[in-house]
């Protein structure tokens, strides 16, 4: 158990997603084990203990957006609603603790809200994310938590401004600190994709590895595949794209029988795109600008389509990209990405991520995920300072 929680602390770190000085997590083994800040650690073995699950993370995010959103909610509030899939399908809300509520032990509270949730914010404190059965899924759901409260709150950034002391200064110092620049250099990809077993796999984990290592998708989301012959090669539901070994599932391209049960719910979506577009490889990330910038729509006040995720019939651009709705697996992104992605080799879907095709291999596909993911991250700050 040790070893996981060593596991799951550095991959926070590696993503640098939690504060280095303030990660803690507990699990329960034959007996409750906690590891990491002293600030942290009776919290979170006090809430654990209150739960029937295995495990759970405590830490202190690397950039304070969950604590100002707190700060900018409505005093009756309370609970978080982001409009990204992240949230949508695995979180459903976000419920948050203020600091003038807390008093005394705050783990009674915590281990309520976590029976009913997978992670909760507690102001001033952090985010505390448990895990059911496993270390994995509370670093899972930690992960969704702050890419959803990031997305979250540069939406609100640029919808109402800054209104909170120090607020400026912090997006400041995340835009000038935090933010590291995005690109492919030093990265190595076969130029054409061979047809050997062996060296697909290899190359569909090592550009996993790159996805997560360059801040294309967080947490276990995200898929990749490749096509060879009769079979798509194809990341399992759930896989993290760093640790793809043994987790790709081989599938008949004309989907003739059932062994694709375990691959992606992308699956459908990747196999219209092949069938459309002649494309030897896809990837799907979900890079935080490109979700920011595909849920902004200047026909939102004047249109009266409420569940705009799913039932948008319109192709809107970003860049040179369209930008489609969809609900994920086999619903409404099989039927609307294939169509649209071929012209330029890439595809937003609102609120949820990007396609991106390789021809030959997946060094066009990462570098077209790169150049689609900056030019929203530069679209961004243009319109941030073009209403400031």
């Amino acid at each position: 158990m040790r070893d996981q929680i060593d596991k799951y602390t550095g991959k926070l770190l590696a993503d640098r997603s939690a504060c280095p000085d303030g990660i803690a997590f507990a699990a329960q083994d034959d007996v409750l084990i906690t590891a990491g800040a002293q600030g942290l650690v009776e919290l979170a073995g006090n809430t654990l203990s209150r739960l029937n699950s295995l495990a759970l993370v405590a830490a202190r995010p690397s950039l304070p957006f969950a604590d100002f959103l707190i700060a900018r909610a409505d005093e009756q509030e309370e609970c978080i609603v982001p409009q990204d899939t992240e949230t949508r399908t695995f979180l459903h809300d976000i419920p948050f603790l203020r600091q003038k509520d807390l008093s005394g032990d705050p783990s009674p509270v915590l281990a309520k809200l976590l029976g009913n949730r997978k992670g909760v914010i507690v102001e001033g404190v952090g985010i505390v994310a448990v895990g059911a059965i496993t270390v994995e899924q509370a670093f899972i759901n930690y992960s969704s938590v702050f890419h959803s409260t990031f997305v979250k709150y540069l939406q609100d950034v640029l919808a109402d401004g800054f209104r909170l002391p120090g607020e400026r200064e912090a997006f400041e110092a995340f835009r000038s600190q935090w933010l590291r620049p995005l690109s492919a250099v030093g990265l190595e990809f076969v130029p054409s994709l061979p047809g050997d077993k062996e060296a697909i796999l290899a190359e569909i984990e090592r550009v996993g590895h790159y996805t997560v290592e360059r801040g294309l998708v967080d947490s276990f989301f995200g898929n990749i595949s490749a096509v060879a012959g009769e079979l798509i090669y194809i990341s399992q539901t759930a896989a993290s794209l760093d640790e793809l070994k043994g987790c790709i599932d081989p599938v008949p391209a004309d989907n003739s029988s059932t062994t694709g049960i375990t691959a992606s719910s992308e699956l459908l979506a990747h196999r219209k795109i092949y069938e459309q577009t002649g494309s030897r490889v896809i990837l799907h990330g979900h890079p935080k600008f490109a979700v920011v910038m595909s849920m902004l729509c200047d026909r939102k006040k004047e249109c009266s389509i409420k569940d705009c995720w799913k039932d948008c019939p319109h192709v809107r651009d970003l860049g040179g990209t369209p930008v489609v709705a969809g609900e994920i697996g086999a619903g409404g992104l099989a039927k609307r990405v294939p169509p649209v992605i071929g012209a330029s080799g890439s595809a937003i879907v609102y609120g949820h991520g990007v396609f991106t095709l390789g021809r030959e291999g997946f060094g066009e596909a990462f570098a077209t995920m790169v150049d689609v993911e900056n030019f929203c991250r530069e679209e961004y700050f243009r319109r941030v300072e073009e209403m400031l």
